[in-house]
């Protein structure tokens, strides 16, 4: 008998929407000089939380680590063929079409997080920027992408799965539950974040304030 067991960890959800919320802020503050601070910030984010995420897929929980939702091509065809002609096959984790997608945008990050980086850094080459804003485009389509797929499957499937990513558990057998939610790494996860972005900003208010000290004290001495 079927019943909602818990199949995300606490760190995993963390990370699904840290990224999401760190991908949107990077992007839409790429044009703006003015949150040119925030669009660095959210890409430092973002690629902290890829590094983590490739850690705990390997020593997460059942449904996080890639061994247990990485598969062959023929898996993803079978997978789409099925969504195609409404009849997917259900699986408590990750399916194969929504892995493909966590792969590409875990590798898209990373060249978008690294590129950005150097671009940042004044590192010569055109090329670069370029990069950076193509790689940032496909990263922004292959999320598109993936808010469809889950609509679709969350309708074919009778589930919903952003509930499900809120509160970490799905419909399945008691046997498939996993036995740890691991709050303890999701509050460092959580902890690491909120002190990176303090740091951050009380990193450029103290420059700022410097700069703004140094500019006051120039007026004094050149008013009459």
């Amino acid at each position: 008998m079927t019943q909602r067991i818990p199949v995300w960890d606490i760190p995993t959800r963390v990370f699904h929407w840290s990224l999401a919320l760190s991908f949107t802020g990077a992007y839409v503050t790429g044009e703006s000089e003015r949150w040119a601070l925030v669009h660095v910030t959210c890409g430092y984010t973002l690629l902290g939380l890829i590094v983590f995420r490739l850690v705990w897929g390997v020593a997460g929980t059942r449904y996080a680590r890639f061994s247990e939702f990485v598969s062959g091509p023929s898996s993803v065809i079978r997978y789409i063929s099925g969504l195609i002609q409404g009849t997917p096959t259900r699986y408590v984790g990750h399916n194969p079409a929504g892995a493909l997608a966590i792969l590409a945008l875990l590798l898209l990050g990373l060249v978008s997080a690294v590129s950005g980086w150097m671009v940042y850094g004044d590192v010569d080459g055109d090329w670069l920027e370029k990069l950076h804003e193509v790689v940032s485009s496909l990263m922004l389509a292959i999320v598109f992408v993936h808010i469809a797929g889950v609509l679709i499957s969350c309708r074919l499937h009778g589930e919903n799965l952003v509930k499900s990513m809120l509160d970490g558990r799905k419909q399945g057998e008691e046997n498939q539950a996993i036995t740890a939610l691991r709050p303890i790494v999701a509050l460092f996860v959580l902890a690491s974040l909120i002190g990176f972005w303090v740091w951050s900003f009380s990193d450029t208010l103290k420059i700022t304030k410097a700069a703004d000290s140094v500019m006051t004290a120039e007026d004094k001495m050149t008013k009459p």
